[in-house]
This record gives structure tokens, C-alpha cells and sequence, in this order.
């Protein structure tokens, strides 16, 4: 099943570009995923698991970098296939 997730990404940080930035280029470098980001946030579109599974994995790897962060997700399915 395809879905669609929307992220918006809020660091506890003064320099909050840097983990914002950071977290948007992991999610272009898998190369699985479409990835659509604009001023407002980034939206990554695929199958359901493997979406899942790359957000979970780079939004524990900007926790681990960047220390404390908030994560604003909405999550729609299923979609037809890009």
C-alpha cells in the first residue's frame, strides 16, 4: 500500500536550519521515495513500511545528532502509485 506523510520538523536549538536541513537530504539520499519539500515541510511518498521505517530511522538519527526535537506528522493512505 502507497501512502503520503507530511513532516515538519521544529529543533530545540538556536541553530535549528542545520537538523532541518540535514534530516530532508537523509530523506533524498535513500532514493526509494518521492520527496516534495516546500517552506512549510516535506512530504515522502511510497509504500507504507519502508516510509515508515526511513522516518523512523532518521528521526531517530536527528534525535541522536541534534538532541531534542518535535516531529509533526500527518499520515494519508492508501494512494495510488505515483
Amino acid at each position: 500500500m502507497e501512502i503520503g506523510v507530511e513532516i515538519s520538523l521544529y529543533p530545540f536549538n538556536a541553530e535549528y536550519l542545520p537538523p532541518i536541513r540535514g534530516f530532508i537530504e537523509r530523506l533524498n539520499a535513500d532514493g526509494r521515495f518521492r520527496v516534495v519539500t516546500n517552506s512549510m515541510s516535506t512530504q515522502v511518498f511510497g509504500p507504507c513500511e519502508a516510509v515508515l521505517e526511513l522516518i523512523g530511522r532518521e528521526m531517530r538519527t536527528t534525535f541522536e545528532r541534534d538532541g531534542k526535537a518535535v516531529f509533526v506528522m500527518k499520515v494519508v493512505g492508501p494512494m495510488a502509485p505515483a
